[in-house]
C-alpha cells in the first residue's frame, strides 16, 4: 500500500506541476478586430474650402497623404479657399488632407475615412478632431466620432440622426 500511495502523491505532484508550467507558458490572445478598408475604386474628385481662425485661407498647397504619410495628390489654392483635387484610384484610406500657408501659424488638417463623400473642409476644427483622433488611436471611424463628440461642444438636442442642424454633409467638415 506504501508504494502505491507513492506513486499516486508523484502523479498528483506532477500533474499539479505540469498544471502550473502550462498555464505559466499559455500567451495571452488578444481578440482581433479588423476594420474594413475602404479605398476608391475610380478617380474621386474631392473639393471643399479652407478656413482659418481668421477667416479664408486663399493661398497655400494641399497635400493629399495616405496612411503611410506618402504624398498621393497635391493642388494649389490661387486666391480662392475652395479647392478640388483628384485622388487617384486605388488610394486606400484614410487620407490626410493638409495645408499650410506662409501666413499659417499650424498646418489644417482634414482626415477622409469614407469614400461616400466627396466634400471635405479644412479647417481649425477638422483639424482639432485629427489631431484628437490620432491621439485615441489613429483615424478609425470610432476614433474620428470620439475625436469630434470630444471636441465639438454639440447640443444634446442637437446630436440627431438627421445630422447637425439638417445638413449631415457640413457636421465635422463633411467626413461622416
Amino acid at each position: 500500500m506504501k508504494i502505491n500511495e507513492k506513486i499516486i502523491k508523484s502523479i498528483f505532484t506532477l500533474t499539479i506541476i505540469s498544471i502550473i508550467t502550462a498555464c505559466g507558458q499559455q500567451k495571452e490572445s488578444k481578440p482581433t478586430v479588423k476594420a474594413k478598408v475602404h479605398s476608391y475604386k475610380q478617380i474621386k474628385n474631392l473639393r471643399g474650402e479652407v478656413t482659418d481662425a481668421k477667416g479664408p485661407v486663399l493661398e497655400g498647397v494641399i497635400n493629399v497623404t495616405d496612411s503611410k504619410g506618402k504624398v498621393v495628390a497635391s493642388t494649389q489654392l490661387e486666391n480662392t479657399r475652395h479647392y478640388t483635387v483628384d485622388i487617384p484610384a486605388g488610394t486606400t484610406l484614410p487620407i490626410v488632407l493638409s495645408i499650410k500657408s506662409a501666413n499659417q501659424t499650424e498646418k489644417l488638417q482634414a482626415v477622409i475615412i469614407s469614400t461616400a463623400i466627396a466634400k471635405y473642409d479644412i479647417s481649425t476644427m477638422t483639424t482639432k478632431i485629427a489631431k484628437r483622433a490620432k491621439e485615441l488611436g489613429g483615424y478609425t471611424h470610432s476614433n474620428m466620432i470620439m475625436a469630434a463628440d470630444s471636441t465639438i461642444g454639440v447640443l444634446e438636442s442637437n446630436k440627431t440622426s438627421t445630422g447637425f442642424r439638417g445638413d449631415p454633409t457640413r457636421q465635422y467638415g463633411g467626413w461622416h
